[in-house]
C-alpha cells in the first residue's frame, strides 16, 4: 500500500535548533509558549521571501513570513503587544505555506498562523461585520450539512430562474464578487448522499474511506461522484460513512479553533469503526486538515486518523494507476493547490496520472506552485489581495494557453474559474480527477 510522505525538516532544521537561544522564553501563557518555540526554527535566511505573495505585492518586510515571525515571536517574549498589527497581519497572510517548502530550516508557518490566528480571535481583535459573518457563516451554515443544503438549493433556484444575474448589479461589490465566484450549482439527483459502500470493480486491492466534505459534496458533487467512480475502476471498495462531516479546514483558517476541533472529533468518530487502509480526500484544503488532526485532538484515535490521511491522486499514484483507454485531446496545465503541494508535499501525483490519459498532453506554466488567492474564505475577506495574486496567476495560464486547467481543491476551482471567465481564457477549469473519469467512461464498449 501506498506509505506516507516525509515530515519536513531534516538536517537544516536540526542544524537551525542548535541556534536557538537559551536566555529568552516565551512570556506569554495560552498558545503563545507554541508559537514562540516554533518561532526559534527560523535562521532569518530571507529565501521565504520570493515565494510570499503578499510580500511579492507589498514588497513590507512585516508582510513576509520572515517579519510575521519577528512579530509573533517579539509578542511571545513579551517585548511587543498583541494589537491591530497582529490581527492586520495575521489576516492578510493567504496560509499558502509556500514559505514551508522554501525554508531550509523546516519552520512549520501554517501551524504557527492558525494559532495566532485563534489568538487573535480570543482576544477580541478581529471586529467587523466581515470578520462577524463569516464566522457566522462557518458554524452555522457550512458546518451544518441541512442547513448549508438549503442554502444550496437557494443558490441553484436563483441560478436556475436567473435572479443571480438580475440582483448581482444591485449589489455592494464584495457581494457581487462572491457571487461570481459561486459555480453552477449540480442537479439535485447528483447532490445526493453517496452510498455507504460502493464495491471495488474487477479485483479488490484494498478498502479505503472517503470524505464528501461540505462544499464538495453541494457544489461539486459531481467531482465526489467520478471520485468514488474511479477508486472504485481501480480495485478499491469505497467506504463512506453516513456521520462524518466538514472537516473544520476553515473554521481553523478564520481561528476559530473549538468549532475545527469538534468538527474533526466527530470525522474520528464516524472513521473509527470504518477498517480502511487510508482515508482520502479530493480537496486539498479538507486533506491538509485532515493530517492535522493529530496535533489538533489528544489520543491515539486522533493520530491514526491523522496517519491514515492521503489525497486521492497520491494514493492513487502510489497505488499504482490503471491507466484509461479512452481518449480526451487537448493541452492540460496542472496548477498546485497550496495546501495539497506546500501543505502535504504532493506534488509530482496528480501529473503522472493526467500524463497516463491518452491523446491528453502535459503542459508546465511558470506560476504553478504559486498561490491563486482563494485561500478558504480569503477571496471573500481580502478581496483586493486576493484579486492581485490571482492576476499573476492568469497571467502565466494565458501564456500557456491550455484547453484545461486541472487543480485539486475546491476554493481554487472556484477563483480559477471566475478568474478565466472574466479575463475571457476559454480553458476548461476541472478536477484532475473528473478529467480522469471522464477518460475511463469514454473507453470503447
Amino acid at each position: 500500500m501506498p506509505t506516507p510522505p516525509q515530515a519536513p525538516g531534516g538536517p537544516a532544521a536540526a542544524a537551525a535548533s542548535e541556534l536557538r537561544p537559551v536566555a529568552q522564553s516565551a512570556a506569554r501563557g495560552g498558545r503563545w509558549p507554541e508559537i514562540y518555540e516554533r518561532s526559534l526554527d527560523c535562521v532569518h535566511c530571507g529565501l521565504c521571501l520570493p515565494t510570499c505573495p503578499t510580500y511579492r505585492e507589498t514588497g513590507r518586510e512585516i508582510s513576509s513570513p520572515r517579519g510575521r515571525i519577528y512579530l509573533l515571536r517579539g509578542i511571545a517574549e513579551g517585548r511587543l503587544e498583541p494589537g491591530e498589527v497582529l490581527a492586520e497581519e495575521a489576516q492578510l497572510c493567504l496560509g499558502c505555506r509556500h514559505c514551508e517548502t522554501a525554508c531550509p530550516s523546516g519552520v512549520q508557518f501554517g501551524r504557527m498562523l492558525e494559532l495566532a490566528r485563534a489568538e487573535v480571535a480570543d482576544a477580541g481583535l478581529r471586529r467587523g461585520a466581515v470578520a462577524w459573518l463569516e464566522r457566522a457563516a462557518l458554524r452555522h451554515v457550512v458546518a451544518r450539512p441541512g442547513v448549508l443544503r438549503a442554502a444550496v438549493d437557494a443558490l441553484a433556484l436563483a441560478q436556475r430562474l436567473r435572479l443571480d444575474a438580475l440582483v448581482r448589479p444591485l449589489l455592494p461589490a464584495r457581494l457581487r464578487a462572491a457571487l461570481a465566484l459561486a459555480p453552477p450549482v449540480p442537479p439535485a439527483a447528483q447532490r445526493r448522499p453517496l452510498p455507504e459502500l460502493v464495491p471495488a470493480e474487477g479485483a479488490r486491492r484494498g478498502r479505503v474511506g472517503f470524505l464528501r466534505g461540505c462544499v464538495m459534496s453541494e457544489l461539486f458533487a459531481d467531482v465526489n461522484a467520478a471520485t468514488v467512480r474511479v477508486l472504485a475502476r481501480n480495485g478499491f471498495e469505497v467506504a463512506i460513512p453516513r456521520a462524518q462531516g466538514c472537516c473544520g479546514a476553515l473554521h481553523a483558517h478564520a481561528g476559530d479553533e473549538a468549532a475545527a476541533h469538534a468538527l474533526a472529533r466527530r470525522n474520528v468518530a464516524a472513521f473509527a469503526a470504518a477498517g480502511v487502509d487510508a482515508i482520502l480526500s479530493n480537496s486539498a484544503g479538507c486533506g491538509a486538515a485532515l493530517r492535522e488532526v493529530g496535533h489538533w485532538l489528544p489520543g491515539e484515535d486522533a493520530a491514526r486518523f491523522a496517519a491514515q490521511a492521503r489525497d486521492v491522486c497520491e494514493w492513487l499514484d502510489a497505488a499504482g494507476l490503471r491507466a484509461p483507454a479512452g481518449r480526451i485531446a487537448g493541452r492540460v496545465c496542472y496548477d498546485d493547490p497550496c495546501h495539497l503541494v506546500h501543505g502535504q508535499r504532493v506534488e509530482a501525483a496528480p501529473r503522472r496520472l493526467l500524463a497516463q490519459i491518452p491523446g491528453l498532453s502535459l503542459v508546465a506554466h511558470a506560476d504553478a506552485a504559486s498561490c491563486c488567492g482563494a485561500a478558504g474564505t480569503y477571496n471573500l475577506t481580502q478581496p483586493e489581495m486576493s484579486r492581485a495574486v490571482l492576476a499573476r496567476k492568469l497571467d502565466s495560464l494565458a501564456a500557456a494557453a491550455p484547453d484545461y486547467v486541472a487543480t485539486g481543491n475546491p476554493g481554487c476551482l472556484m477563483q480559477l474559474r471566475a478568474g478565466a471567465a472574466a479575463r475571457g481564457l476559454p480553458a476548461e477549469v476541472i478536477h484532475p480527477i473528473a478529467l480522469l473519469d471522464r477518460a475511463y467512461r469514454a473507453e470503447p464498449a
